[in-house]
This record gives structure tokens, C-alpha cells and sequence, in this order.
């Protein structure tokens, strides 16, 4: 095992991913774990890049290691439960969610991530309060925009639909169109 400063090593791994060298960045954070165990940096590195990797369980495990650890911040919080999400475990991807949006409530992803898994879960009027919230930190994506319309639509609230479709024909006409085909519902 080569050993330099641990200043190298990360400016190392920083060129070995701009360079899209991920097996050796992966092998540079097995070595960088190996010398710090407690690093954190390098333990989320290593689960985001594994997972970036299709290497799922290995990545779960080392998420799980921070939670476990306390050593978890915002973003690992959301990684971890968009893998739970994926993989169909709502509520556990429902806690690490609400885990993310603890530590930083403007992780816009996080409630997004969030109102899927409500909706997975039949709990419509809490994700309704997610879409929402996700609209407001991110106004200009018609994702969450979508999502409220058919959270709208499932409870029969034609007119929130309506008003949602007039706000995406401001800038995502395409969207709105696809939601008028989708529910039906014409905006006046």
C-alpha cells in the first residue's frame, strides 16, 4: 500500500472521478478507509460511487454504517433513502427522508423523494404538504408539479389540477398538455 499524505490521496481521487476513473477512485477509497476508518468523507464517498457503480448492497451497507456510526449528514440521509425508495421499502425510505430534511429542509429532492414514498404508502395529504414544499424550492421543475396534480386528482380536486396545469402552460407547455391527456382535466 502506497502511502502519501492524505491531502494527495483525496486530491488523487478528485482527478481520478474528473477523469472518470472510477475503479481506481474506489480502490483509492478502500485504501483511504483502510488508514481511517472513521473517515466520513471517504465512507460516503465510497457508498455514493458504489452505488453509482450498480454496486447496491455494498453501497446500502456503507450508508447504513454512517447512519449507524452518527456520522451521516443531509445528503447520505437522502442517498440512502432514494436506494430504500428503489428498492420498494417505503417506509424505511420514508424515515431516511425525513432523516435528510431534519438535518437541511431544503434539500428539494428529499421532498420529492418523500411525497413519492407517501403516495406509495396511501398518504396522501402528507404527501400533498411534500409536493408542496418541493415546488417552492424548486418552482421552475414541472416534476413535483406533476406530482401534486395527481395527488390533486386523487382526491378529486379537479380545480388544484386546473390551476396546475395553467401554471405549467407558463413554461412547460409540453407537461401540461401530457397532464390534460393524463386526467382529463381541462384548464378554463
Amino acid at each position: 500500500m502506497m502511502t502519501m499524505p492524505s491531502s494527495w490521496r483525496k486530491t488523487l481521487l478528485w482527478l481520478q472521478l474528473a477523469l472518470g476513473l472510477r475503479q481506481a477512485a474506489l480502490d483509492n477509497l478502500e485504501i483511504m478507509m483502510a488508514l481511517d476508518p472513521s473517515d466520513a468523507h471517504a465512507l460516503s464517498s465510497r457508498a455514493f460511487l458504489q452505488h453509482q457503480m450498480g454496486q447496491t448492497d455494498a453501497a446500502l451497507a456503507d450508508y447504513e454504517k454512517l447512519t449507524r456510526l452518527g456520522l451521516a449528514r443531509a445528503g447520505d440521509w437522502f442517498n440512502l433513502g432514494f436506494i430504500h425508495q428503489v428498492a420498494q421499502r417505503h417506509a424505511e425510505a420514508e424515515h431516511c427522508f425525513t432523516q435528510a430534511l431534519k438535518l437541511d429542509d431544503s434539500i428539494d429532492r428529499a421532498w420529492y423523494g418523500l411525497g413519492l414514498t407517501l403516495v406509495a404508502q396511501g398518504q396522501h395529504e402528507s404527501a400533498l404538504k411534500a409536493f408542496q414544499r418541493n415546488t417552492q424550492l424548486q418552482p421552475m421543475s414541472p416534476h413535483g408539479w406533476c406530482q401534486l396534480a395527481r395527488v390533486h386528482m386523487e382526491r378529486q380536486e379537479r380545480e388544484e389540477v386546473a390551476k396546475i396545469i395553467r401554471h405549467l402552460q407558463g413554461f412547460e407547455p409540453k407537461v401540461a398538455a401530457e397532464l390534460v391527456r393524463e386526467t382529463g382535466v381541462l384548464p378554463a
